[in-house]
């Protein structure tokens, strides 16, 4: 996974304009296929006598794109292309297309999709978010101490259940996950159990 990762959190849009041809891009953040296809069918209702509504999206661990009646490769690559050049996840990109009159080839399509995909992204909001994973730590009470020390040091701030023995929970950065659990491990001379979750982003 890329070492920046960054969300979509509100949608931009764009109009592009070449030879008469018009293209309108609109980007939405969406998380899962169902929600994008949603999106999606509300374009095609609200621009329903337009020529083509293309789109490409990008999700943790999944991604499509459609050309629906261009040319292959080029309208839907194109804009996947900019949400990927763009590190972003978490998006929808649609570039609904009013036929001018006259054709443009297929690198002038290309080139229009592109320009109208990157309009929209530059006037989207985005933020920054990192992989992590979900950490927990199960662990006698004398090694309190020091593993609450492991966490400050990484700036984590662990949930902490105190039962029988005590359990330390806490979103960790992705990056830190080996260095984090081979410092437990040392502290508390492999006794500590240790549970490390699926990579999310967050």
């Amino acid at each position: 996974m890329a070492e920046r990762i960054c969300k979509l959190i509100e949608g931009g849009t764009s109009e592009v304009v070449v030879k008469k041809s018009r293209f309108l891009g609109i980007t939405f953040p969406v998380d899962t296929p169902e929600e994008a296809a949603e999106r999606i069918a509300g374009i095609r209702k609200k621009y329903y006598d337009a020529r083509h509504n293309c789109y490409a999206y990008r999700l943790v661990g999944a991604e499509k794109f459609s050309d629906d009646g261009e040319p292959s490769q080029t309208a839907g690559k194109p804009m996947l292309d900019v949400l990927a050049g763009a590190d972003l996840v978490g998006a929808l990109v649609v570039v609904t297309r009013y036929f001018g009159g006259t054709l443009l080839g297929t690198g002038g399509l290309v080139r229009a999709y592109t320009e109208a995909a990157q309009e929209a992204v530059k006037n989207s909001r985005i933020t920054e978010i990192r992989p992590k994973r979900k950490m927990t730590c199960r662990i006698s009470y004398p090694d309190l101490g020091k593993i609450q020390y492991i966490f400050r040091e990484a700036e984590l701030e662990p949930a902490i259940e105190y039962l029988e023995n005590i359990t330390l929970t806490a979103d960790v950065p992705e990056e830190l996950v080996p260095r984090i659990t081979a410092a437990i491990t040392e502290a508390t001379a492999g006794k500590a159990e240790l549970e490390v979750g699926e990579l999310f982003l967050g």
